[in-house]
């Protein structure tokens, strides 16, 4: 890692919460960081780019302490797990991140909105996994649920908190916060409540990553479907029929729309439930471009 890069980061970021993203120019960071003009787009392309290291150096040093705090423990400790959420808690505390988060979503800068929405659904995704870690396999398909809903209940708890000039040890809040969690998913599983399903989280990623979905993906996402999956006779038909609209010239989406949603229900409950709800989420996606 870079240390003088990083340190130029740094000052970057004392600077945005200072005096307001918007408000700070390039020319500011080079003079308060000592640095030439070429120095600085040496390391940076923008001030956007500046945001994006910011957050890397963010989720390095939050996985850095996170394994280092795990260290000759089970990953599967509760305990752990709420030390370890604790860890990026304290880190935005320490460097006053909420406060650029939230001028940042507020704001009319979709390129930066960008950054942040992939920050959180990195961190989303880590703490979906870890919960299947911990709590076991059996709740995959409403980890990620779970993880919105802690993640909900733990921000507008710390909101509250901020402007009633309230204040709780963090570990206490993280480890009540999950203790809730405890409680909902079994509940979320034994009732079958769950409120997204496959397709919506996989919309979720791709309306973040706003990567184009092209005709090349879909076959090559069906190609390895059709790889690792068994077909009975049903799925097959429905398969090929799709792939074959998707090739064609023109695509007529009032006869490959039908197709979707009866080869999803082929598919429930089975192993291959997740990879089906992709491949047909990349074309429903796909259609809503052309």
């Amino acid at each position: 890692m870079n240390n003088r890069k990083r340190k130029v980061a740094d000052i970057a970021l004392s600077l945005f919460i200072e005096k307001g993203f918007q408000q700070t120019s390039i020319q500011e960071i080079i003079d308060k960081a000592n640095i030439s003009k070429g120095t600085f787009y040496n390391y940076f392309t923008s001030k956007n780019d500046c945001i994006a290291d910011i957050l890397e150096y963010l989720r390095y040093d939050a996985s850095q302490q996170r394994v280092a705090m795990q260290i000759g423990k089970d990953a599967k400790d509760r305990n752990v797990l709420a030390e370890q959420i604790t860890i990026l808690i304290r880190l935005n505390k320490e460097r006053n991140l909420n406060v650029l988060f939230e001028a940042i979503l507020s704001s009319n800068e979709a390129d930066l909105k960008k950054l942040v929405m992939q920050h959180r659904m990195i961190e989303m995704e880590w703490l979906s996994n870890r919960f299947i870690e911990v709590m076991g396999d059996e709740i995959r398909k409403v980890a990620f649920e779970g993880t919105v809903l802690f993640y909900g209940m733990l921000q507008y708890e710390l909101f509250t908190m901020r402007v009633t000039n309230s204040s709780s040890p963090v570990e206490k809040l993280v480890d009540v916060v999950l203790s809730y969690i405890e409680l909902i998913i079994p509940y979320m599983l034994k009732h079958d409540t769950a409120m997204l399903d496959h397709s919506a989280i996989d919309l979720l990623q791709s309306n973040i990553d706003k990567r184009t979905v092209t005709k090349s993906d879909i076959v090559e996402h069906g190609e390895r479907l059709q790889k690792h999956c068994r077909f009975n006779n049903e799925q097959q038909d429905l398969f090929d029929a799709i792939i074959n609209e998707v090739q064609q010239d023109r695509i007529r989406k009032v006869v490959l729309k039908p197709l979707l949603k009866p080869f999803q229900q082929l598919f429930n409950d089975t192993d291959e439930e997740s990879h089906v709800h992709k491949f047909t989420n990349m074309i429903w996606y796909y259609l809503k471009s052309v």
